[in-house]
């Protein structure tokens, strides 16, 4: 058994990787990002998880649904709202279905089972928790949810700081903390260590269980050198005192992890992990093609 923490791109292409050569895993979401946006519960990294192991998604812009048109969100502008969150239509229909099954008081672990039986992907899609839990980018001006920072400002402006609202009252999903008892390796996929995997170990009861699984857990890089791969990772870090390095990010899962993989010209940092108590392997971990997300699946089986 084996469970992947995940949330963005690059967790989505680890994510299809392991899809290619083991058939039952469990994939628990990350759901910081999760936004109320007219009149509609979007769940970004939930979706891009379905769509990728469906085959579904637009792999060029790394998220939405491959060849989806987007006049709805013309006719928003046409209307005078806003429209800066692009929602394609094939991708309205996930959303409308979603905020309809809530309202009916269907739960999000059930929905997101339901969406995965429909697209008959054999993998566990696991939300962290089924309760509402936002990622809060504050910045010099004023604090926003993630979305409105990445999407609606393009991360323009200094991040200060990032908090996680409602942590402290919600509960996990017993569906994650079960998959991660029964599992014999746990993956934290190559995400923004602030905005896509943090939010999942923001929550206490599953950081302290994966504190005790630690021998079971391996992290994957996001950072080769002092560059992330993609996205801004760095003024996340950079805001909350994590040295934006494979080290720094080692160190900020040292709690939880046993095993931590890096670029193959990294090993510089290697000596420095290790001084944390953590085994350190490098490989290629840049997955550019599919071929390059099965190989690097590959070798974390292998560990």
């Amino acid at each position: 058994m084996l469970t992947i923490l995940a949330g963005g791109t690059g967790s989505a292409k680890l994510v299809r990787g392991l899809s290619t050569v083991i058939k039952n895993f469990s994939v628990i979401c990350n759901v910081g990002d999760n936004i109320w946006i007219h009149g509609m519960y979007v769940c970004p990294d939930i979706d891009t998880i379905v769509y990728a192991l469906a085959n579904m998604l637009d792999v060029n812009r790394g998220w939405g649904i491959k060849h989806d048109s987007f006049e709805f969100n013309k006719q928003l502008e046409t209307l005078g709202e806003e429209s800066w969150f692009n929602i394609g239509d094939k991708d309205l229909a996930t959303h409308l279905l979603r905020t309809k099954m809530l309202r009916d008081g269907k739960g999000l672990v059930e929905i997101t089972q339901w969406m995965c039986d429909r697209f008959g992907i054999n993998a566990k899609i696991i939300p962290a928790t089924e309760d509402h839990l936002e990622t809060r980018i504050i910045t010099e001006d004023k604090e926003m949810h993630l979305q409105e920072f990445w999407v609606k400002n393009h991360a323009n402006g200094k991040v200060k700081g990032v908090r996680y609202y409602g942590v402290n009252k919600i509960k996990p999903s017993l569906y994650a903390l079960d998959a991660i008892k029964s599992s014999n390796m746990i993956i934290i996929a190559p995400g923004n260590p602030i905005s896509s995997i943090s939010p999942i170990l923001a929550i206490k009861e599953i950081k302290n269980l994966l504190v005790k699984m630690k021998n079971k857990c391996v992290a994957v890089s996001p950072i080769i050198g002092t560059n992330p791969i993609s996205g801004p990772a760095a003024k996340y870090m950079e805001s909350v005192n994590v040295d934006v390095s494979p080290y720094g990010v080692a160190k900020f899962y040292s709690d939880v992890i046993s095993k931590f993989v890096i670029h193959t010209t990294d090993k510089i940092y290697a000596s420095k992990i290790a001084g944390l108590g953590v085994r350190v392997y490098d490989t290629n971990i840049i997955m550019k093609y599919k071929n390059d997300e099965t190989r690097l699946a590959s070798y974390l089986l292998g560990l």
